[in-house]
């Protein structure tokens, strides 16, 4: 069986992965993840997934037998990416757009190896509750915003902020496990893999 390699440093996609027993090597390749001109929210996502994966696969010194998945997640709200908060008050922006409305969270994955590439895009539908100041200014203290697109982590303390979900759960924290799992299969990576001595 081929080897997985995770094109990720996020500590998510290893936990959903090992939530299906898919064992992976990370291997994480910086890439320029700035959007070009123009470019559609789902182009963007899929774009960047292929392009971790790829430069996954070229970072190892043995690609022969390697498989690579890369993925990325964007917030989505009125068409507009919204990325990691710069600030306090940029956040407080983006969780006031969010509050008592309906956003969509992208998450593209995409495989790769020596001999073929394949990339989906999944798109979830999340609506908030009404937030209040307070609650807002009190999430931004806990630290947990910051490193998150869109000022959120679903599978944190912003899971109270969420009224309704409409779409793939595992793919708003960070990968589609569904899909993930039918993509790798066609890759010759099985899921539910039996626990081996690391």
């Amino acid at each position: 069986m081929a080897t997985l390699f995770l094109a990720s440093a996020s500590p998510r996609r290893r936990e959903l992965l090992a939530q299906i027993a898919v064992p992976c090597v990370t291997q994480i390749a910086s890439i320029d993840e700035s959007p070009l001109p123009d470019e559609p929210a789902a182009a963007y996502v899929e774009r960047l997934a292929l392009e971790k994966a790829r430069a996954g696969l070229a970072a190892l010194s043995d690609p022969d037998d390697a498989v690579v998945l890369g993925a990325d997640t964007v917030v989505v709200l009125d068409g507009r990416i919204l990325g990691k908060p710069l600030d306090f008050e940029d956040f407080c922006r983006t969780l006031n757009g969010l509050s008592g409305r309906s956003h969509q969270v992208m998450t593209a994955v995409a495989l790769v190896s020596r001999d073929a590439e394949a990339a989906q895009i999944v798109c979830s539908d999340v609506t908030f509750r009404p937030l209040s100041e307070a609650e807002i200014a009190a999430y931004w203290a806990s630290g947990e915003p910051c490193d998150k697109a869109g000022g959120y982590g679903i599978q944190g303390l912003a899971a109270v902020f969420v009224s309704r979900i409409e779409g793939s759960y595992s793919a708003v924290v960070g990968l589609p496990l569904c899909e993930t799992a039918q993509m790798l299969g066609d890759f010759g990576i099985a899921c539910w893999q039996p626990e081996t001595a690391n």
